[in-house]
C-alpha cells in the first residue's frame, strides 16, 4: 500500500441550522442550494452587494446542518455578513468547533478509504465517523464528529501542519482568499465558474447583478493563475510583476500561497490579466525577487 499522509487542517467551519436554513442560504451564495445532496459537496461564493467575494467555501450537508469549510480570514469577513439578516429567518449561523477537519493525501487513497468504510458515489460520503469530501483522487477532507480509533490513525503518516496540503490545493487551482484578497474580487476572477461554483440560473442572491454582468457583458478581464517558484521565499510575496522591455510592472496580486517541502517549491495563486501569456516573464515583488512560472490549470477557463 502506498504511503498516505494526514494533517489537521487550519480551515474553519460555519454551521447553519434551523427550518429556514435552505431558503436563507440560497439567497446569500452563488451556488444553487437545490443541487446539494447527501452524496455531494458544492463550491460556493459569498459576495458583498457589489459582487466582491467575502469567501469561497466548500458546502455540504451533515445530519440536520449545512456546513461551510473556509479559511480563517474568509470566516472573519463572511460570518458577520452571513448573519446580518438571519434575525428575520428561522436560521442559526455560527462558527462551530464540534467537528475536526483533517486532510488525507497520497497517490492511492482507496485501500485506506476502504478500511475506513468510506464509499463515494458522488464527491461526498457519510461514514461512521462523520463526512468525507473527495477533492480529487489524491486528496480527501474528513469532517469528523467522532474521534478516529488508533487502528485507523496508525494507517497515516502525520504531518505537523497543513502547509503541504494547502500547496496541493493551490496546485489544483482551488480558490482561497487571504486577508488582502477578501472583498476584492468578483467570483469569475478566482475561476469559481470553472469549478462549478456559480449558478447563472438560480435567480437573485447578494451580488448577483455584478456576477451576471461579468458573464453576459464579457466585462471580466482577470483570472486566477497557479504559479510556482523554487524554494520557500516566493510564498511570502504579496504581488507579482511582469517584465516589459527592461522594466518590471505590476501584473497581479497573490491571494494564497504555500510551501511544498518535499519538492522545495512555493506555490501561489495570483489574480492577473486573463490574457497573460503562459511563458510571460514574471517575478515575485520582494526585496529579493524570485522568478515564478505559470503552471497549467487542471480545468478550462471560460470567458465568463
Amino acid at each position: 500500500m502506498s504511503q498516505i499522509y494526514a494533517c489537521q487542517l487550519s480551515d474553519k467551519l460555519i454551521e447553519l441550522t434551523g427550518a429556514d436554513k435552505k431558503s436563507y442560504l440560497h439567497g446569500q451564495i452563488t451556488q444553487d442550494i437545490n443541487l446539494l445532496k447527501e452524496d455531494n459537496f458544492l463550491w460556493a461564493g459569498h459576495c458583498s452587494g457589489k459582487g466582491k467575494l467575502w469567501a469561497v467555501s466548500k458546502l455540504f450537508s451533515f445530519e440536520d446542518s449545512y456546513l461551510k469549510i473556509l479559511s480563517s480570514e474568509e470566516l472573519s469577513a463572511s460570518l458577520p455578513e452571513l448573519k446580518k439578516y438571519a434575525v428575520f429567518a428561522k436560521v442559526t449561523i455560527a462558527e462551530t468547533t464540534e467537528y475536526q477537519l483533517y486532510g488525507l493525501f497520497g497517490d492511492d487513497l482507496q485501500p485506506v478509504l476502504d478500511q475506513m468504510g468510506i464509499e463515494f458515489v458522488g464527491n461526498a460520503a457519510t461514514f461512521s465517523y462523520g463526512k468525507a469530501l473527495k477533492l480529487s483522487e489524491q486528496r480527501v477532507i474528513l469532517c469528523l464528529s467522532k474521534t478516529l480509533p488508533e487502528s485507523l490513525t496508525s494507517l497515516f503518516t502525520w504531518r505537523e501542519d497543513d502547509s503541504e496540503w494547502q500547496s496541493l490545493s493551490i496546485k489544483d487551482g482551488e480558490p482561497r482568499l487571504n486577508h488582502t484578497a477578501v472583498g476584492e474580487y468578483v467570483p469569475q476572477m478566482v475561476n469559481l465558474q470553472a469549478i462549478g461554483g456559480i449558478s447563472f440560473t438560480k435567480g437573485c442572491y447578494t451580488g448577483q447583478e455584478t456576477v451576471a454582468r461579468m458573464k453576459y457583458l464579457g466585462k471580466n478581464k482577470r483570472a486566477m493563475f497557479v504559479l510556482s517558484a523554487p524554494g520557500q521565499t516566493a510564498s511570502l510575496a504579496e504581488e507579482i510583476e511582469q517584465q516589459v522591455s527592461e522594466n518590471w510592472r505590476r501584473a497581479g496580486k497573490v491571494i494564497a500561497s504555500a510551501y511544498h517541502a518535499p519538492s522545495d517549491t512555493s506555490y501561489l495563486l495570483a489574480v492577473m490579466p486573463n490574457d497573460i501569456e503562459q511563458d510571460a516573464a514574471l517575478r515575485s515583488k520582494q526585496e529579493s525577487p524570485e522568478r515564478v512560472t505559470i503552471e497549467p490549470l487542471p480545468y478550462t477557463l471560460s470567458d465568463n
